[in-house]
């Protein structure tokens, strides 16, 4: 006789659940008592705890679906009524686990991970248990589902994830796929790790300029992008200006000169406004019109933007033509 045949049979609907992960309190409310489920994930018994009151309803190894599954209802989690574990603002996956669902070529995939980070309220009472790392926050955000899974929002499963690297090669990868594959803004990344408290550590201090340049090379591109899909006529790209013999009046990302209009993205960092209200000033004066163009703009509303940029060039056909200006590539 093996410990199998001394396992209670479980009710019918148990066997037949479509769930391979659920929790002692779901058993129970399933009709399985206390020592039912002990018996069946004693030793050599078909189901096994894996975590604190989270059971897998079989005897192999979990799934990588099946790690994550049970990383949430560990945090408090059930799986939505109506289908799989959705969105909201509960526990939700982030870190390298979330970032692996959201597939970064930087990050291992799931099953080569050694924990699961989940995101709970800053008042859960709850610990790190087994694979299952637990992270605060005082407000959560919305979660995204990513295949039917509630993941936190990339830049802040990026700043978690950064939270448990030392190296700052890993930490660069991780910042410069987030930016350059689309997932989100550089700036974005940059709010969570100052929330975080992480700029300070030195592995996150040399890498977060990479944050800056890709922010502004996918800005670049934007603009590019709109300024040919919205048939602009073609400007003169990454200039700097000057007055013929003067000192420099500053750099344009695009300018053209039978209009006097200039475009600059604004700058990453706030500090820089200062300098660039100074330049727009220098040259508004010199009768160029200058448009500041947000990042977030031409990507959310690109055509919006071709809009402004449009009718600055038809409005310059009724001003002053502009100061002759010297025009040298950055």
């Amino acid at each position: 006789m093996n410990a199998n045949d001394l396992t209670p049979h479980a009710p019918d609907h148990i066997d037949d659940c479509d769930e391979t992960v659920l929790t002692v309190r779901r058993l129970r409310e399933l009709g399985l008592s206390a020592a039912e489920i002990a018996a069946r994930c004693r030793p050599g018994g078909n189901w096994q705890q894996i975590l604190p009151q989270v059971c897998l309803l079989h005897s192999g190894p979990p799934s990588s679906e099946e790690r994550v599954r049970a990383a949430l209802l560990y945090a408090g989690r059930e799986p939505d009524a109506h289908g799989p574990v959705g969105g909201g603002r509960e526990a939700m996956v982030t870190g390298l686990a979330a970032l692996a669902l959201y597939r970064f070529s930087a990050v291992p995939p799931l099953i080569g991970l050694p924990a699961i980070d989940v995101l709970v309220p800053w008042q859960r009472r709850l610990r790190d248990a087994g694979e299952v790392r637990v992270h605060r926050a005082r407000e959560l955000p919305l979660a995204r589902n990513v295949s039917g899974l509630p993941c936190a929002p990339v830049p802040r499963a990026v700043a978690d994830a950064v939270a448990e690297l030392g190296d700052t090669d890993a930490v660069r990868a991780l910042l410069t796929e987030a930016v350059r594959s689309g997932h989100c803004e550089g700036a974005a990344v940059l709010r969570e790790l100052s929330r975080a408290g992480l700029l300070d550590r030195p592995q996150v201090r040399r890498a977060v300029d990479v944050l800056r340049a890709e922010d502004r090379a996918m800005a670049e591109q934007r603009l590019y992008v709109m300024v040919h899909c919205h048939q602009l006529p073609d400007p003169v790209w990454n200039v700097d200006l000057r007055l013929p013999g003067g000192p420099p009046l500053g750099g344009v990302d695009a300018f053209w000169p039978e209009h006097g209009v200039a475009v600059c993205l604004d700058p990453a960092d706030d500090a820089l406004w200062p300098h660039c209200a100074r330049q727009r000033e220098h040259l508004e004066a010199l009768g160029v019109t200058v448009v500041f163009v947000s990042p977030v703009k031409l990507r959310d509303a690109m055509e919006q933007q071709a809009a402004v940029i449009r009718t600055a060039l038809i409005a310059s056909c009724d001003r002053e033509p502009a100061a002759y200006l010297v025009v040298t590539p950055r």
